[in-house]
């Protein structure tokens, strides 16, 4: 299995979401909905529209953890739900499959339509899991509350959470960049 990264450059993050929208509003609401909530790729494509509809909190059990947790929906993702959601019935899956009446898409699914939009644009290392490093490598770069972050991923210690979401790498390649052998070092 491959390790997939976050999408550092934020303008980078910006044309995969365009990409998606220019190719289907599902895949486009799956991506910022991934990049916005921070949430394991199972338990987004459980969600049905009845769980977003009129909320302005989302609550689940976790399938990995089994614990129950609860988060915000983002200010700017609200409004893309709300025009998503529209027409749809409550009991519908957020994330339907065009070939099931009432089925999410796959995992695998998911994983296509990612590493498609990562493809168009040179991303080699991307898949379900970049979605929810996207989200917490920016909400590291925005804030510095690695403490925040680490509760969010359910993390049980601090190196993980930041080698989970790319600093420690960022950290590694910057201090090896940085290195001089040459006299009076690196200027």
């Amino acid at each position: 299995m491959n390790t997939v990264e976050p999408i550092r450059e934020m303008d980078l993050v910006l044309d995969v979401a365009d990409y998606l929208k220019s190719k289907n509003e599902r895949d486009h609401v799956l991506f910022l909905f991934g990049i916005y909530t921070g949430l394991r790729i199972s338990d987004i494509l459980k969600l049905r529209v009845r769980d977003v509809r009129e909320k302005d909190y989302v609550y689940i059990r976790e399938n990995k953890t089994g614990k129950e947790k609860r988060f915000p929906i983002n200010t700017e993702l609200k409004p893309v739900i709300v025009n998503y959601i529209q027409g749809k019935k409550d009991f519908e899956y957020l994330f339907k499959s065009p070939n099931f009446p009432n089925k999410a898409i796959s995992r695998q699914q998911a994983y296509n339509i990612l590493s498609e939009a990562g493809k168009a644009f040179g991303l080699s290392s991307i898949g379900t899991h970049t979605l929810r490093k996207t989200f917490g490598y920016h909400m590291y770069q925005q804030t510095h509350d690695a403490v925040t972050l680490k509760d969010i991923f359910n993390h049980s210690h601090m190196s993980e959470t930041l080698r989970y979401i790319g600093i420690n790498q960022d950290n590694k390649d910057k201090a090896i960049m940085g290195l001089s052998f040459k006299k009076g070092g690196r200027k």
